[in-house]
């Protein structure tokens, strides 16, 4: 015997069953109420900071809370396009959420609006606990969860009254007005949030960086690096060129979205263990003595033969002519930097003053302002130490400090406090797994170790001897060098090993060591074939 779906009792009229509302139906009210809820964020956040945005803060807080072996695989696994995959595999997540949120309310709205709830609140928190957000950014995710939690309420009503009329006593002809209702909700439902996330993103974007960009090369213009010489690089035989375009410059930074500030609003506060505070603009940053030197960075996140060293020339002012105007405590040993977007690093002092080096304020790139994903209006550059300690990006804060009062960004999550650049080399051709003509092939890389300088390169084939590269020229200790040797082969399978030593005769170590906690280290080598 089936279940019953109506209930007798005697002297009353038969009781209909619950009406439900139909999955596709359901999981599209799930679906609308998402979309209302981002876009009434991202509109609002527009108006405060666009790193409010829900989306963005709960992507931003997911960065901070990965765990260092997670991240150093998505930089491995997906190099550049990391936080690309990351803001794809939250579209994916909300999708499926907001699917099960409206078919676990197919009878009732309260499973949907708890989902909605938890999500919201987990905006809200993700928002509050920026350091670069203000309490007024948690109106962005309010009104997020405000906007969703009512939209999803109101179609889920809308739709079960369409689902309830067909069982009343007017039939298909009451349905079929209480549908048509829904779907003219729906549709204003959908229709409203791609305007308002339109919006958000037009107002959110308003600010004129590439025209203030603009200005700023215009005043760069007269400023090349003297130390820059022909034969710096072997790029006819497989090396990169000496210095690396901006567009192809690497990336690795913890920016879901790159901050937009225009020249004229940015400003530097120093301050911390110093006889005087110091705050700058733009301008007086310009008017000071600039310098422009050609420096290699390497991001700590490099593995053996990676990819994430480019070069450029940079132009700014010296940190230790900044520090000298503001006058050091004795016992500061660090220099803390803060970017606009809450991101910290901490340099020790002995490298920002020494005079061996030209740590700097950057305001330009290869005779260029900064572009603004590598920190345009200004960024920190000190040679030698690995990014994350060194190289804060969209800068505006500097603290003298000590290591033991304050702790930078990267440390919790597993890295050293100091971060020296090791000596390193790679192979860039022959590319491995790659077939090249037997006979004369060209064995051409790159080794670096900043502020040392490369005294020597050298190369085993196929298991023999240690034997010398040729070098190209060193314009600078603080940049990478170029290498090259040429061998005779015959046919068949080839295995290359290089390594490098540096000006003070230290050889890297053959010792394989993960880039957790202060970068990788062992030997690259590349198998090819000759045919």
């Amino acid at each position: 015997m089936g279940a019953p779906t109506t209930t007798d009792t005697p002297g009353s009229a038969p009781q209909a069953a619950q009406a439900r509302i139909p999955a596709g139906v359901a999981m599209l009210v799930g679906l609308l109420g998402v979309a209302a809820a981002l876009a009434a964020g991202h509109l609002v956040a527009a108006f405060i900071d666009p790193n409010a945005s829900p989306f963005l803060a709960v992507g931003n807080a997911a960065i901070d809370l990965t765990p260092p072996a997670l991240k150093e695989f998505a930089v491995a696994a997906f190099g550049t396009a990391d936080k690309l995959v990351l803001l794809t595999g939250m579209a994916v997540f909300l999708l499926l959420v907001a699917c099960a949120a409206g078919a676990l309310s197919r009878r009732s709205p309260i499973p949907g609006t708890v989902l909605a709830v938890v999500l919201g609140g987990a905006a809200v928190a993700a928002v509050y606990s920026r350091s670069d957000l203000g309490q007024l950014a948690s109106l962005a995710p309010l009104a997020s969860l405000v906007a969703g939690v009512m939209t999803f309420r109101r179609l889920h009503a809308a739709a079960l009254r369409a689902q309830e009329a067909g069982n009343g006593p007017r039939g298909a002809g009451s349905r079929g007005l209480e549908r048509r209702a829904f779907l003219r909700g729906s549709v204003g439902v959908a229709a409203g949030a791609g305007i308002a996330g339109l919006a958000g993103q037009l107002i959110g974007t308003r600010v004129d960086v590439e025209g203030s960009r603009a200005a700023v090369t215009r005043r760069l213009a007269k400023y090349r690096d003297p130390t820059t010489v022909p034969g710096a690089d072997f790029a006819q035989d497989g090396t990169p060129t000496y210095l690396t375009k901006n567009e192809n410059f690497y990336r690795i930074d913890t920016a879901l979205s790159v901050p937009r500030l225009r020249a004229e609003d940015w400003s530097l506060r120093i301050h911390g263990m110093v006889d005087r505070e110091l705050t700058l603009t733009f301008d007086d940053v310009m008017d000071m003595d600039l310098i422009t030197r050609t420096v290699t960075m390497t991001c700590v996140s490099d593995e053996v033969g990676g990819p994430y060293i480019s070069t450029a020339q940079f132009t700014g002012v010296l940190l230790r002519d900044l520090l000298a105007k503001v006058g050091v405590h004795p016992g500061a040993d660090q220099v803390f930097s803060t970017s606009t977007d809450g991101y910290t690093a901490g340099s020790p002092i002995e490298a920002i003053t020494d005079p061996g080096r030209n740590a700097m304020l950057a305001v330009g790139m290869n005779g260029e302002a900064l572009p603004p994903e590598h920190g345009f209006p200004a960024r920190l550059v000190v040679p030698g130490l690995y990014g994350y300690v060194s190289a804060t990006k969209w800068v505006t804060d500097i603290e003298l400090t000590t290591f033991a009062a304050k702790t930078q960004y990267w440390v919790p999550r597993g890295y050293s406090e100091k971060a020296p650049i090791k000596t390193e080399s790679r192979i860039d051709s022959p590319r491995g797994r790659s077939s090249v003509p037997a006979g004369k092939v060209v064995v051409a890389g790159i080794a670096w170790a900043q502020t040392k300088g490369i005294a020597k390169v050298e190369l085993q084939m196929d298991g023999g001897p240690w034997q010398e590269a040729d070098l190209a020229a060193q314009p600078t200790k603080e940049a990478w060098r170029m290498w090259r040797r040429s061998y005779d082969l015959r046919p068949g399978t080839h295995t290359v090993v290089v390594r490098a030593t540096d000006a003070t005769g230290y050889t890297q170590t053959v010792d394989v060591a993960d880039a957790v906690p202060d970068g990788a280290t062992g030997l690259h080598s590349v198998v090819f074939t000759t045919a």
